[in-house]
């Protein structure tokens, strides 16, 4: 956690969390050399639950996970949980529906395939 991303006490402001998740499902196409941008679609938020549960401090390094919910015909679901060692700080259920040219774009088996092969699905009940 950096100057930058904390408050005036020191501590994660929370619009920051929404920016480490958003970075880290960047990483996941990034560290295989690809865009979050797939034959000119992109990913957009929908939807968003979050639970801010305990907060980072300046100096803190963050962990976020980021797990596949649920697929459907043009959006899928994640989970995602920023953790300081084991201890949960924020949680967040984010619906993401693929666009292209401004309209909702089905989701193709490639794009299902390249979505599936990033994030590990599980369910949760």
């Amino acid at each position: 956690v950096y100057y930058e991303d904390t408050d005036a006490g020191g501590i994660v402001y929370h619009s920051n969390y929404l920016k480490f998740c958003e970075r880290a499902r960047s990483e996941f196409f990034f560290a295989k050399n690809m865009l979050p941008v797939i034959d000119g679609a992109h990913f957009v938020v929908r939807k968003m639950d979050c639970d801010f549960i305990a907060s980072g401090k300046f100096g803190d390094i963050l962990e976020v996970t980021t797990t596949l919910i649920e697929m459907k015909k043009a959006s899928f679901t994640v989970f995602q949980e920023i953790k300081r060692d084991d201890k949960i700080l924020f949680t967040a259920s984010i619906l993401l529906v693929l666009v292209k040219d401004g309209k909702v774009k089905r989701i193709d088996r490639k794009i299902e395939d390249i979505l599936k092969s990033l994030f590990v699905k599980i369910d949760i009940n």
